[in-house]
């Protein structure tokens, strides 16, 4: 048996003792198969850490490429909306401008909706002003259409308390120039747009208070309508000759219930008193404004 057995001989350095093991050939075969098979775990193992390292790195590569491209395909559709937006306000301002009737697919109604109706209402917009034009240049047909977009009628029913021009300040007594007409009118009478336009603001504006400024397209026409109790219109909302846009009051710098109403043309303030219907009304003084 003794040939079955290894004999491990250990000797003390320095007392010179001596210890004798013996170990059998089953043991150390059995500590190399266990150390063997060690070793083909920790391989094993290794393998399998490189292998998920290098398909996480792959993950992660992909996903970056997959989110430049869905970053790509957004700044497209931005791009895209940005592009149709800016064709059916081009196509709603030209329409407005020369007093083309429109349905209810205009380019407001397309703003924030998704992209293929957005296209749609663009190209009726585009549809509607090139059958309107009939491929030719702006000619007699067209300018008399100008007549919707052309201040023509009382912004109040109520009469002229102030004129334009010069007169003293109400305030302070001196000479100063009214750049509009004061209209007297009762307490929340409605208010209406002179002619067909679109709203360019709607908000507090220092001593007119309340104000409500209305753009009427390429013919260079603007309308205000000041001292406002409230408004019903916010900006870009187009807007048609009679529509009621807000209610007289006396917001702003004023000593009365009142409208005080501008027309400028192509940025110089002119007389709207010219550009009232029936204009035989009477101009009945007071310190309104």
């Amino acid at each position: 048996m003794r040939g079955n057995r290894f004999l491990v001989v250990i000797a003390h350095p320095v007392h010179g003792r001596i210890k004798r093991f013996q170990v059998p050939h089953g043991m150390l075969h059995a500590v190399a198969g266990l150390a063997g098979l060690a070793l083909i775990m920790t391989i094993g193992l290794g393998a399998n850490y490189v292998r998920t390292a290098s398909e996480r790195a792959r993950l992660v590569a992909e996903n970056s490429t997959l989110q430049e491209e869905y970053d790509s395909l957004l700044l497209t559709v931005e791009e895209r909306d940005k592009q149709l937006e800016s064709l059916s306000k081009l196509a709603f301002q030209i329409s407005i401008a020369y007093g083309f009737s429109r349905d209810n697919t205009d380019a407001e109604t397309a703003y924030g909706a998704e992209l293929i109706p957005a296209y749609h209402a663009s190209l009726n917009q585009y549809d509607l002003i090139q059958g309107a034009l009939g491929g030719s240049r702006l000619g007699p047909p067209l300018d008399s259409l100008l007549g919707n977009t052309t201040p023509s009628i009382w912004p109040v029913k109520g009469h002229i308390t102030s004129s334009y021009g010069k007169r003293l300040d109400p305030f302070d007594g001196e000479g100063a120039f009214h750049p509009g007409l004061d209209l007297s009118a009762p307490s929340e009478a409605p208010v209406f747009a002179t002619a067909d336009g679109y709203v360019i603001s709607a908000e507090w504006e220092g001593g007119l208070g309340h104000c409500v400024k209305i753009s009427h397209g390429q013919n260079g026409f603007r309308t205000i309508y000041g001292h406002l109790q409230e408004y019903f219109v916010r900006p870009g909302q187009s807007v048609r000759r009679g529509e009621v846009i807000g209610l007289v009051g006396s917001s702003g710098r004023t000593t009365g219930k009142h409208l005080h109403y501008e027309v400028h043309f192509r940025r110089m303030n002119v007389n709207p008193y010219k550009y009232l219907k029936n204009r035989e009304r009477s101009y009945m003084m007071s310190l309104a404004d």
